[in-house]
């Protein structure tokens, strides 16, 4: 058998376009680990087995599904490449509805959710307030928060013939209070290697960067990085951001993103990127050799039949 994984192992970050993030991953070299961003297109040419690809697919900007070249991390495992953050990891995380189901089933603490199709009203059970959201969506995006029924009817009647609706309905969950800020932790491998406070802007009740929230620089407790841990390894990412609420009783996963943008700010006086780039390095350690392990299991199978 030949040898799967060289000191100087090469890494593909597949996504549809390098963002601030992916190239500064890429800049970090850590322990042998070449990073290179990729495009689904040139992953399929450059990649052959032995290769390892990280996939750092997003939702599309009309929040009606996930970046086209999905199905190239599907082809890419088929040919022997050992794929982390795969296709169904990053359905995981960026269907919402699936990334419900999948938290509970975890038992990590994640508002109740619910589908919405077609024309149906919302379940009878589901009372205001509550949040209206696409099943795909991003930087706060069409997310409303509705705190009475004739708000909700009113809302469900507005998005009905938006595209991502009618390409996947709508998800409501319950409304967790408010209170100005979340935590988004950054996971890479099996640890937390950066983490902010998001502090919403004046007079908006989101936390989204994309809507104006600031950055502030924060050590996570124990509790939250509990709980982020727990979120990723019921999805099945490698690198990925975790939202999480604040509560009376602790807190609550709110996202997973599985192409999680990130800055410097998420670990001052450290290097997030090189903390990130070491344990992608490492899981693509661990998972090349366990492959290499199971075809020498196939070997002896072969060779005592």
């Amino acid at each position: 058998m030949r040898l799967l994984f060289t000191p100087g192992v090469r890494v593909a970050l597949v996504s549809a376009d390098p963002s601030p993030a992916t190239l500064a991953l890429a800049a970090a070299r850590a322990h042998g680990v070449d990073l290179v961003p990729m495009r689904p297109v040139e992953a399929l040419e450059r990649l052959h087995g032995g290769d390892v690809a990280v996939g750092r697919l997003d939702v599309r900007p009309t929040l009606d599904g996930v970046e086209d070249g999905l199905w190239t991390l599907g082809v890419l495992a088929a040919r022997g490449v050992t794929v982390l953050n795969p296709a169904g990891a990053l359905l995981a995380a960026h269907d919402k509805l699936l990334t419900a189901r999948l938290l509970r089933r975890a038992a990590v603490p994640h508002p109740r959710t619910w589908s919405v199709r077609g024309d149906r009203p919302p379940p009878p059970s589901i009372e205001p307030p509550a949040v209206v959201k696409p099943r795909h969506g991003s930087w706060g995006r069409s997310v409303a928060l509705c705190t009475t029924r004739a708000a909700l009817d009113e809302e469900l009647d507005r998005v009905r013939h938006e595209t991502w609706y009618r390409a996947h309905g709508a998800i409501l969950q319950e409304l967790v209070p408010p209170v100005g800020h979340d935590l988004r932790l950054v996971v890479a491998g099996h640890r937390v290697v950066g983490a902010v406070r998001r502090v919403a802007a004046a007079g908006e009740w989101r936390t989204n960067v994309a809507l104006g929230a600031e950055r502030v620089a924060v050590t996570p407790p124990p509790a939250a990085i509990g709980l982020a841990l727990a979120a990723t390894r019921a999805l099945g990412t490698v690198l990925a951001g975790v939202d999480l609420l604040p509560t009376d009783q602790g807190f609550v996963v709110l996202e997973v993103n599985g192409a999680v943008e990130f800055t410097a700010d998420y670990r001052p006086g450290g290097d997030v990127f090189h903390e990130a780039a070491l344990e992608i390095g490492l899981a693509a350690r661990a998972a090349v050799s366990d492959a290499g392990s199971d075809l020498d299991a196939l070997d002896c199978d072969l060779t005592f039949t």
